[in-house]
């Protein structure tokens, strides 16, 4: 059956028509761009044609046969965009009502001039036809002209024939001249069609922008080829406010997660000053209408999204909050996988894991490569794929999620943990760990947490797992190296380049009460304090650091003490931080009240208090130069009081092992 295209659709797309929902025909399809796949169409309809751009959730029609060279399409969501001086039809969505067809009429390429119609007038017989585009007649044997070149007459704006000075016009916009003889005086043209000059915007005053609101569109159909968008969408997560270095100079940034209502992700990144506007506005779990920010190709190093842009917000970017909760939009999106699917995932993969928390061990301290130190806690989680995993935890995570994980299996309860974005790593086993865009929820509402937490009460407790992570005690981590104190000495410890991280069950015997702490600078150098050690000098503290005086210093922790277990027993030195545990309470309370106050009775009572307690110490051993002398340095990175019943299921766990270990050995 024949199919009639929409007349007049592509001039109409160009003319900054969106809303007709024309019908046009796809004459060519063509596979562009090297880093990501891009359809380009060339669309017709059956007149002129224009070159099109598919928006990339729209690769799959062209990938499985749904849209192919020939098929009559009807346009649903699209827009116009200038690229590169020329004008593409961006297509956001379409619908295939023909799908394959012969090609319609001749098309040609639709050019800005075709937007000006040309109409001509049919006249009888003539021997010399002259074409006027678009006239007003002034008067009777007069005409005006916007382009009199193409006119056949001696001066601009009139008209005349050979031997003969009138013109016969019918109603159309062709004139020719008529024969010699004819009595024709003058003549009044039956049809005049207006003139609608083409746009000239010089010296003709300001224009007016379009100060229309945009038009919201789904998040899937955000393409660098729009001019005006918005989005409404709500905030999932919110990254930490970062400063970085350069050689452009200092600057600062963050970046936040938006979800829509139809499923689409994607991040927004702000900059320096736009960092000023924008932080404190945005809240997670908020819903927003923003508009006039530019997208740039995702960094996928860093953007674990399932989108191909992202969103820089400028100076000119409005970001309003919507004052109606919108239901439409979840709060969360999450594509779990099992622990059993993990174990054939890739290296540095980021996906969502839900199971339950089966033990969690205590935060210990780490240092990172570029010399800073960070916390790290490891726990252990499980689900009925019959599969159990490690997930570790840096930073932050330790002493929030991972102190109130602790403290509720500690008193026997395994809550369900939902995990957003974590990172696959392959090291010793599969594991996954925590990145800046993670996100924990600890017993969460929803149907899957439910569906896991009857389960593990039904039974599935009882339910052996197989640890896809290695190596794994339930009260220990396989980074977790247990030592006795005579095996620091016996295995020589901290002799090689780097140092020895262990952890000593052992109780605290004595601790040196003339040197317990130092004065200290309080000074920020950068975004760290100073610390180093000051002079007291009048009524004024003096950094000869920092060279700076001042009225007030710091007083920081600098322990002396021995610790000893059924092996023997060594000294340790203990800071700041692992001070604080071992004294519970700051270094400047206990300075006063020796020093200050001059109280040796209750100064002597809290330090025997803190005597004969047995501690998990976490210790950094290395071997440092004192003068002409190599000496092994033992410092307590962490002291945690013992937990019993913690350790009770890290020796009940030890004993099972071993207790394998002997059943396989021949006999």
């Amino acid at each position: 059956m024949p199919i009639n295209l929409t007349p007049n659709a592509i001039a109409s797309i160009n003319g900054g028509d969106v809303n007709s929902k024309p019908l046009v025909q796809v004459t060519d399809i063509k596979l562009i761009g090297s880093n990501q796949e891009r359809y380009r169409f060339l669309i017709s309809d059956s007149v002129s044609a224009q070159h099109a751009m598919l928006a990339t959730q729209l690769n799959d029609r062209v990938k499985t046969g749904q849209v192919k060279i020939g098929s009559v399409v009807q346009l649903i969501d699209y827009i116009c965009s200038t690229v590169q001086n020329r004008k593409i039809i961006v297509v956001l969505n379409m619908e295939t009502i023909i799908l394959d067809y012969e090609i319609i009429g001749n098309p040609k390429m639709f050019t800005e001039s075709d937007s000006t119609t040309q109409k001509a007038i049919p006249t009888g017989n003539s021997e010399h036809p002259v074409r006027i585009n678009n006239f007003n007649a002034l008067k009777p044997g007069t005409f005006n002209t916007p382009n009199p070149s193409t006119c056949n007459a001696p001066n601009p704006g009139t008209f005349s024939a050979p031997n003969t000075s009138t013109f016969r016009a019918t109603n159309s916009g062709t004139f020719r001249a008529p024969y010699p003889g004819n009595n024709v005086q003058s003549f009044r043209p039956t049809v005049q069609p207006s003139y609608e000059p083409p746009p000239n915007y010089r010296n003709h005053g300001p224009i007016l922008k379009n100060e229309a609101p945009a038009r919201i569109i789904p998040i899937a159909a955000l393409n660098p080829y729009q001019g005006r968008w918005a989005i409404k969408a709500r905030v999932t997560a919110k990254g930490d406010l970062r400063r970085y270095n350069n050689a452009r100079g200092d600057g600062k940034v963050f970046s936040f997660d938006l979800l829509d209502s139809d499923g689409g992700e994607i991040r927004v990144t702000c900059f320096n000053a736009v960092v000023d506007r924008f932080y404190d506005v945005i809240e997670v779990g908020k819903v927003y209408l923003i508009s006039k920010g530019s997208l740039k190709p995702a960094q996928k190093n860093f953007n674990h999204l399932k989108n191909e842009w992202e969103i820089f917000l400028e100076a000119t970017s409005t970001v309003d909050l919507c004052p109606e909760e919108d239901g439409s939009i979840p709060r969360q999106q999450f594509f779990f996988r099992s622990i059993s699917e993990i174990e054939n995932t890739e290296n540095n993969a980021i996906l969502d894991v839900i199971g339950i928390v089966i033990s969690v061990n205590p935060s210990v301290p780490i240092l990172r490569k570029n010399g800073m130190e960070t916390q790290r806690r490891i726990l252990n989680l499980k689900d009925r794929s019959g599969r159990s995993i490690e997930l570790t935890l840096w930073g932050d995570f330790c002493s929030k999620e991972g102190q109130k994980l602790q403290e509720m299996v500690d008193v026997g309860f395994f809550p369900v943990l939902a995990v957003k974005a974590g990172k696959v790593n392959d090291f010793s086993g599969k594991s996954i760990g925590t990145i800046s865009s993670t996100q924990l929820f600890i017993n969460p509402e929803f149907p899957e947490a439910q569906d896991l937490r009857q389960w593990f009460d039904r039974g599935g407790k009882d339910t052996a797992s197989v640890s896809i992570s290695g190596e794994m005690l339930s009260a220990g981590s396989k980074n977790e190296i247990r030592k006795t104190v005579a095996q620091i000495k016996d295995e020589g410890l901290g002799r090689s380049e780097k140092p020895d991280w262990v952890t000593v069950r052992a109780f605290l015997t004595f601790i040196k009460s003339d040197t317990f702490c130092y004065t200290a600078c309080p000074l920020m150098i950068g975004d760290r304090q100073c610390n180093k050690k000051v002079t007291h000098s009048g009524n004024r503290w003096r950094c000869d650091r920092c060279n700076q005086e001042f009225e007030e210093c710091d007083y920081r922790y600098l322990l002396q003490a021995q610790i000893q277990d059924q092996t023997g027993l060594t000294w340790v030195t203990a800071f700041q931080e692992s001070g604080e545990e071992i004294m519970g309470c700051p270094a400047k309370e206990l300075y006063m009240l020796k020093y200050e106050l001059q109280d040796d009775t209750r100064f002597g009572e809290i330090i025997r208090s803190r005597v004969f307690n047995q501690y998990l110490f976490r210790l950094k051993i290395k071997e440092e130069m004192f003068g002409d002398e190599q000496r092994v340095k033992i410092t307590v990175i962490k002291a945690d009081q013992l937990n019993y019943s913690s350790e009770s299921r890290y020796l009940l766990d030890l004993i099972s092992k071993t207790q394998k270990v002997n059943d396989f050995r021949p006999r």
